[in-house]
């Protein structure tokens, strides 16, 4: 029996999941998780195979908790949920140890599929992202200014790029007003930008926002 926990903020979505998931022979949902506080708890007391681990957490960042995760439980298997397009957050979420990466409008077959190939040990990337992450993952090359910015950070710059107010980052972040504020001068400093209208506008030209 693979024993899965499910982490994320919207009752709906963990019921959903739960339902899907409990359908099918030798998949049993353990424990159910809106935040890493909870994440962490479940897992002083109980145990588990698979975390379905969603990327956009509050108080802590998904890539933020994984990283956590496989530094204190790493039999424990993570396959990361993401309502971004994969090529956005997904070789950040290997290469901090995911174990797998799937987009919230995937298939349910695709999710149980996933579930299955990482709790026998395999890893999980669609075939669209396949090429792309076996590039980049492998590169030698400098790295896009971009690219240096921590997990936190990125959150925070494709927000801004989308066209998301500062307040509302805050909300969907569940962090303070000052505390984006300074992500945003982080972001400014690092890609040597000067206001918001040029992080839309590098996002956009680096096809990182839609």
């Amino acid at each position: 029996m693979i024993k899965i926990l499910i982490a994320d903020d919207h009752s709906l979505i963990r019921e959903g999941f739960k339902k899907l998931i409990e359908r099918e022979v030798g998949l049993q949902v353990v424990g159910e998780a809106e935040n890493a506080f909870d994440v962490t708890e479940f897992l002083r007391h109980n145990q588990c195979d698979v975390i379905v681990l969603d990327i956009n957490m509050p108080q802590k960042s998904g890539l933020e908790l994984l990283k956590e995760l496989k530094d204190y439980y790493p039999d424990i298997k993570v396959l990361i949920l993401s309502m971004s397009p994969e090529d956005k957050f997904a070789i950040r979420a290997f290469r901090s140890g995911a174990d797998g990466y799937i987009t919230k409008d995937s298939a349910p077959e695709e999710l149980i599929h996933a579930i299955r190939k990482i709790a026998q040990g395999g890893k999980f990337v669609t075939q669209s992202l396949a090429e792309k992450l076996a590039f980049e993952m492998g590169s030698g090359g400098e790295k896009k200014p971009h690219e240096t910015l921590s997990d936190r950070e990125f959150q925070v710059f494709l927000l801004i790029g989308a066209g998301k107010s500062m307040k509302e980052i805050a909300d969907t972040l569940s962090l303070s007003m000052s505390t984006v504020n300074t992500y945003r001068r982080r972001i400014l400093e690092k890609l040597h930008l000067h206001s918001n209208a040029e992080i839309i506008h590098y996002a956009v030209k680096n096809k990182l926002v839609e």
